[in-house]
């Protein structure tokens, strides 16, 4: 069955084989997946608010990708480290076309910025210039400005008494120029803006327009005479710098807490990696700013217009609604219902998949809530990677430890950029009286699990939640995730086995039907690719369904590649990063890859193949885990991949989620050779499909109770694009 219709782009780069040239390089993978997302900021079926949103995103992402992947690529050669990426390319020859990548990406950001600001502008939604305010409006932003904003900030003269200030991590200042008269020379001051001031203040109504903006920046210098009385600038410029904010676990460090605290301290006083100056900054001012920094002229980017576009978040306002992507409101699942909200008895009955945010995540809340209350519940364990700031799930674990219960809680210290809201977390937990436990030293836990012991008539039983995504109420609105309920008793057996082993290091020798990294995921996955080639030479269909956020690791890829070569067919869902290259002529000719880019962020990793049969089938060996194909997740974190044996479950993500992402042709680009992506187009003739419209408009099946068994859309036009 070719659900994915386009024909395979054949490229014959001669035999690769074995050379580094079959990978693409991650980096630029990664560049090209964030263009995806900034194309999407033109996409002119989305909302136009909407489109502001993707070009923030995009720019939040650059942002952290300099902090983390090209500091590291800085961090190789200031240590002189010459080791080869994966695809044979030195340090500098990957820095080299990432900052050429990146300029290309940039000057995109900047023509969409001007288009989309333009289209906000016939909207009445303004930002506004200093020369679009008015009498009335400056007289009302001089008070503002006099009583909210002057009295935080905190203007400096830069000169030998006065040395230069440090400037934090996406910090933007002000620089200014001036003749200091009584001395006849040139002298600067400098505005550092202060990180919690909103880049964007709103502006009254003026009766004319839907909402009004104005910049910070655009503020400062419309008031530097009441900063500077009595001085005269001759030029200024803005400018914001990049830090280097990747954490180095030290293996031996005595206690974790105190060295994440303290990482976190040299984190905001890391080394600059970008330096981002306005072009219409004097030369002075200039050479003063790069000379303090100690920037290389790679590290140095110069703007004529708007920088700094991940705040561009804050004009994204809920005042006009008819922007903004009409308001959605998750399923409750039938199943609950059909049980009057009593998790136990509706996951005794049989397994549910839950499917975020189509399907509400209350119900994962609701899970946890049902146990902190019920009495017969005697103990919680519970991991915890990243959560949101006012995190329900910590607080339920405070009061189930409050109400007597035996509760662990795995905190995550090394989730990067969330270490120092779970050191927080970590310390509220501990002082209500719940065990908690930090990982282990070398390997991340990102695994997902909430595993409930509840005392019954017939003995003790396990009631669990498994996810591929995080438990945060937040992301899960966003994030494309699935949420499996079970008390499968052998599941219950590897999943107490795993948290012994995070705990107390017992590693798990014999699971029973979970795979766990760094152990057993990639041996999983191989044997089941060795059996699809087996398959082939047997004279059965060979196929392989993955969807993942990323495909890195090179030992897979040529299990892929060798897949490929021996006839399997395969079909990735790829949204990020991907150095597999599909279509070469005698390595990859029957690999598609596709990524979905849209309203939702498509999180879930699922992993199927045929069992000598063509996909989809009830026969299918099916898993979901937590785990991408990167070397981190398969080797140097503690991840899970579970297969789904249920029946309903498996038709779900099987024949309804993949089948659903597969089928996507409004949202969905092709993954090239070269390591490009074109978008999917429909074709005169073709049914328009949306993969986000279709599950936001269509019920799940195993959270279906009774309607289970009655026809559904999905179903009846199966047929049509087998």
């Amino acid at each position: 069955m070719n659900i994915m219709k386009e024909p395979i782009k054949i490229t014959d780069l001669g035999t690769i084989n074995d050379k580094p040239e079959r990978f693409y390089n991650r980096e630029l993978s990664w560049l090209r997946f964030n263009l995806r997302v900034l194309e999407e900021a033109e996409n002119s079926s989305h909302p136009l608010l909407e489109r502001l949103r993707f070009l923030s995103i995009s720019a939040s992402n650059l942002d952290e990708f300099f902090m983390v992947r090209v500091a590291g690529i800085y961090g190789q050669l200031r240590t002189e480290i010459n080791e080869l990426s994966q695809d044979g390319k030195t340090p500098r020859q990957q820095l080299d076309q990432v900052l050429e990548l990146t300029q290309d990406l940039v000057s995109q950001q900047h023509d969409i910025y001007t288009r989309v600001q333009a289209e906000l502008r016939q909207e009445k939604l303004l930002i506004m210039g200093a020369d679009d305010m008015s009498k009335t409006d400056m007289v009302w932003l001089k008070d503002h400005f006099i009583n909210e904003i002057f009295p935080i900030l905190t203007p400096l003269a830069i000169d030998p008494v006065h040395p230069f200030p440090f400037i934090r991590n996406l910090g933007f200042s002000l620089a200014l120029e001036f003749n200091r008269v009584d001395e006849n020379e040139i002298a600067h001051a400098l505005i550092p803006i202060p990180h919690k001031i909103k880049r964007f203040l709103q502006l009254p109504d003026d009766g004319k327009s839907k909402v009004r903006f104005i910049a910070i920046e655009t503020i400062l210098t419309l008031f530097l005479d009441v900063i500077f009385p009595n001085i005269e600038f001759s030029g200024q410029g803005l400018f914001r710098i990049i830090r280097d904010s990747d954490i180095e676990v030290e293996e031996e460090s005595e206690d974790l807490v105190r060295f994440f605290e303290s990482a976190l301290k040299r984190r905001r006083r890391g080394s600059v990696i970008r330096l981002e100056l306005e072009d219409k900054m004097p030369e002075s001012v200039r050479t003063l700013i790069i000379k303090e920094f100690a920037v290389s002229a790679d590290q140095i980017h110069s703007y004529n217009g708007f920088f700094g576009m991940a705040q561009l978040s804050e004009v994204i306002v809920k005042q006009c609604p008819e922007l903004l992507f009409k308001n959605y409101t998750p399923r409750v699942p039938e199943r609950i219902r059909e049980f009057r909200g009593d998790f136990f008895e509706a996951i005794a009955q049989k397994d549910m998949i839950v499917h975020h945010p189509y399907e509400t995540y209350d119900v994962v809340l609701d899970f946890l809530n049902t146990a902190i209350d019920d009495p017969d519940v005697i103990a919680i364990k519970q991991t915890l990677y990243r959560t949101d700031k006012n995190s329900k799930i910590v607080k339920g674990l405070i009061r189930a430890a409050e109400n007597g219960k035996n509760v662990m809680a795995l905190i995550e210290l090394k989730a990067r950029f969330d270490e120092e809201a779970n050191i927080q977390w970590a310390r509220d937990l501990e002082r209500a009286g719940v065990q908690v436990v930090y990982g282990l030293m070398n390997l991340k836990t990102h695994a997902k699990l909430c595993l409930v012991m509840r005392k019954e008539k017939k003995g003790l039983k396990h009631y669990m939640h498994i996810a591929t995504g995080n438990y945060n109420p937040i992301t899960a609105r966003v994030y494309t995730d699935l949420s499996l309920f079970t008390c499968d008793k052998l599941l219950a057996k590897d999943v107490i086995d795993i948290f012994n082993y995070i705990t107390g290091y017992a590693k798990p020798e014999k699971l029973r039907k979970i795979a766990v990294s760094p152990y057993g995921i990639f041996d999983k996955l191989v044997e089941h690719i060795h059996q699809e080639i087996a398959n082939v030479k047997q004279g059965k269909p060979g196929n392989i369904w993955f969807k993942m956020n990323s495909l890195v690791d090179g030992a897979i890829i040529d299990e892929l590649y060798k897949a490929s070569q021996a006839g399997v067919q395969i079909d990735l869902i790829v949204r990020g990063i991907c150095c597999l290259r599909p279509g070469i002529k005698g390595l990859s000719e029957n690999i598609r890859v596709k990524s979905i880019v849209g309203r939702y962020l498509e999180h879930s990793r699922i992993y199927a193949f045929g069992n000598g049969a063509e996909l989809p089938n009830k026969n299918a060996q099916l898993y979901m885990a937590s785990a991408d194909l990167m070397p981190r997740n398969l080797y140097r974190r503690v991840e899970i991949c579970v297969p789904i044996e249920n029946p309903t479950v498996h038709r779900q993500i099987l024949d309804q989620i993949m089948v659903a992402n597969l089928k996507d042709n409004m949202q969905s680009w092709r993954i090239n050779t070269d390591g490009s992506a074109t978008k999917i187009v429909v074709k005169a003739g073709e049914e328009e499909f949306s993969v986000h419209e279709y599950f936001m408009t269509n019920p799940s099946l195993s959270g279906r109770g009774k309607l289970v068994n009655k026809p559904y859309k999905h179903t009846k036009k199966k047929r049509k694009y087998n």
